[in-house]
């Protein structure tokens, strides 16, 4: 009997234990960081404005309702707008926020791909050339032994 109720305290812990994991709960720190106080035009986590302590207490007020974070950003966007994301949507013309830097770095891969290989065969053939330096005319070459002889 006792080893009953020992079972079914641990199948209690197990199940809330699960429960819990199936539905996160925001964070205040962890949303701080991922939006915007509307007035700043700075991420929330380190605004310090009275616009940002509202936000900050709507935020609190909807992890004590146990809503997830998806939740809360969309109550968020719906009290102040889409300003208040620190990301861009990822669609529509805000795709572009992500899809332009990009778009440039495959550019720029692209173009080292394509001028490398003729960089290197340029140094290749100039080193088979062997343009050695020019040879010293004779006061050069007495000026540069003078000045070794005073140096040494």
């Amino acid at each position: 009997m006792l080893a009953g109720a020992g079972l079914g305290a641990i199948a209690w812990l197990g199940t809330t234990g699960t429960a819990a994991a199936a539905a996160p709960v925001g964070s205040l720190p962890q949303i701080e960081r991922q939006v915007m106080c509307v007035t700043c035009k700075i991420p929330l986590a380190v605004a310090e404005s009275p616009q940002a302590d509202r936000e900050r207490a709507f935020i609190q007020g909807l992890i004590d309702e146990g809503k997830d974070e998806a939740a809360i950003k969309h109550a968020l966007v719906g009290q102040y707008g889409q300003a208040v994301l620190a990301l861009p949507s990822d669609s529509g013309f805000d795709l572009a926020a992500y899809l332009v830097p990009l778009a440039a770095v495959v550019v720029l891969l692209a173009a080292l791909a394509v001028l490398l290989p003729r960089w290197r065969r340029r140094a290749r053939a100039q080193a088979r050339a062997g343009n050695p330096a020019p040879a010293l005319s004779a006061a050069d070459s007495r000026r540069l032994d003078a000045d070794i002889e005073r140096f040494d």
